[in-house]
């Protein structure tokens, strides 16, 4: 075991995207775990989207970040709650070591032939955030047709291989790149997908879908949200998973539609929190972990080798330099 330890603080408030300068890494021992608690040695870590919103307040300034991360127990003053040995889920990352006590964790169940990573993918936050939007705020029904934005990153690709399997009809997507397009329809299972930098999105989802969606999972907002409430039929339904195209640019117009459309064609829109739907994690391993076993679901993963380029990965991810979940692995073979 290494006698350093290394924490990721925050060193300023960021004006627009974050830089390498808003950031510093800290180093002091590894810390000893007091009685009750237990020292994990993490394994893997998740940067997401909504790291750039706390950073405008919610992170305290040079204090260690908090976000999720996998870790193996490495020494216990618990040994019934805490095995050493165990691989756990908390949400103490950016930091190569932590302290944990039991109601702190989760400990997770071990499917031979899935990757750990997937922990913090498809059966982690991102797949229960898109099982969640899917089957119980959009209620999807077989056969609907459904669009997503930032199609290509971690909630949209799950979204989109999550709505095939559950029976959807048609599935639109949007994303930056022509590259992540490509993926989109010849790896993911989308039907249609564009490229939102090649016109008004409005007019691209009209080419995409001429006789209108029936969802849409917005991870977006702005020009994104109008245009889908446009292209809503009767009793369709917005989903509201983010708003990462405001995160750093908060100055950018909002949504703009037509307001009768919401109650003319009636429409309902609903935002959630993932944190507030922990109750379906066992349905999601459920739905999820055959599918993956026998092949029908794979992951979309970007992963980044090293604690060191955490920083490096977190602004890569709110660049869209990712396909998939983006996630940081201390070193390769794990």
């Amino acid at each position: 075991m290494t006698s350093t330890a290394l924490t990721v603080q925050q060193t300023g408030r960021p004006t627009g995207f974050p830089t390498p300068d808003h950031f510093r890494f800290a180093e002091s021992p590894v810390p000893e775990p007091a009685p009750g608690t237990a020292l994990v040695e993490n394994l893997y870590w998740s940067v997401d989207p909504y790291h750039r919103e706390m950073m405008d307040g919610d992170f305290a300034l040079n204090a260690p970040l908090e976000g999720r991360s996998l870790g193996r127990i490495i020494a216990t003053r618990d040994p019934v709650a805490l095995p050493e040995g165990e691989i756990v889920f908390h949400r103490q990352g950016w930091r190569t070591h932590a302290v944990v006590r039991p109601q702190e964790v989760r400990r997770l169940p071990r499917y031979d032939g899935v990757p750990l990573s997937a922990h913090l993918s498809l059966l982690g936050g991102t797949g229960l955030t898109a099982y969640v939007g899917l089957t119980r705020i959009a209620r999807l029904r077989e056969g609907e047709d459904l669009f997503v934005s930032a199609a290509a990153g971690g909630v949209g690709t799950a979204t989109g291989r999550f709505a095939r399997l559950l029976g959807a009809g048609r599935l639109i997507g949007s994303a930056g790149t022509a590259e992540k397009v490509r993926y989109l329809t010849g790896q993911v299972g989308y039907d249609a997908a564009f490229d939102y930098h090649e016109g008004p999105v409005a007019d691209l989802l009209a080419k995409a879908a001429p006789t209108g969606i029936d969802v849409f999972v917005d991870n977006v907002g702005g020009a994104h949200l109008g245009a889908a409430i446009g292209a809503l039929r009767e009793r369709g339904r917005v989903v509201r998973v983010g708003t990462v195209g405001q995160y750093n640019t908060p100055d950018t117009p909002p949504a703009v539609f037509d307001h009768a459309d919401l109650v003319e064609k009636s429409l309902r829109m609903e935002g959630f929190l993932v944190r507030d739907h922990q109750d379906v994690q066992e349905e999601l391993y459920a739905f999820a972990v055959p599918h993956l076993l026998s092949g029908a679901l794979a992951l979309d993963e970007t992963v980044v080798d090293g604690f060191e380029r955490i920083v490096e990965a977190f602004l890569l991810m709110l660049r869209g330099g990712n396909t998939g979940k983006i996630l940081v692995r201390r070193s390769p073979g794990l």
